[in-house]
């Protein structure tokens, strides 16, 4: 007998007579929030992101402003809007996506209390690695995706698939408690939320 079977042994010894199942306490909810993408946008403000409110029809602009002068830019594919001279992901190495300038993603879901974006990685998100890697992300985000709390995001997301929950930029603390950015991420966080 291994280990693990003595332990799980025990356990199921101990459950013996219990009766399955538990009550589940309902999640505490914060109080209603009146303008939902007022809050994410304020929230998203306070991690030292960039955030900027337009319509579907500026999109393009305003990706186009976001970007610096020649950057090199990486998108991912299905991308709902066109990047000019973004180069499509082709599954590139962490050290070809270091020579890019930038990312421009979509995210899957906004939450307003906690100025989250959560990506799940689907058409117009790509995989993890491209919005990691680019010093700079600007990240689409549709009013309509924005929900008020955590739990309200969960039945969004595919429980299938990875996940990238993003609070601003990249940011660590040294032994000095000196904010530092860019260390595990992106430097720069520009979120465009459109509608």
């Amino acid at each position: 007998m291994s280990a693990r079977d003595d332990i799980l042994g025990r356990v199921r010894a101990a459950l013996d007579g219990v009766e399955p199942g538990y009550d589940v306490p309902e999640s505490p909810r914060i109080a209603p929030i009146p303008d939902v993408v007022g809050h994410f946008a304020a929230r998203v403000a306070d991690y030292r992101a960039v955030v900027e409110r337009c319509s579907p029809d500026e999109l393009a602009a305003r990706v186009a402003a976001a970007l610096p002068d020649g950057a090199r830019v990486v998108v991912p594919a299905g991308l709902s809007v066109v990047v000019a001279g973004g180069v499509e992901d082709a599954d590139f190495a962490a050290a070809e996506l270091d020579e890019f300038d930038a990312v421009v993603t979509e995210a899957r879901v906004g939450i307003a209390e906690t100025g989250t974006i959560v990506m799940d990685h689907g058409a117009g998100q790509g995989r993890r690695a491209i919005s990691l890697v680019p010093d700079l992300h600007v990240c689409l985000v549709r009013t309509d995706q924005v929900v008020p709390d955590v739990p309200d995001a969960l039945p969004l997301l595919d429980p299938r698939r990875p996940h990238t929950w993003i609070s601003g930029p990249s940011a660590t603390s040294d032994i000095e408690l000196e904010r530092v950015e860019g260390v595990h991420g992106p430097r720069t966080l520009h979120v465009l939320l459109v509608g």
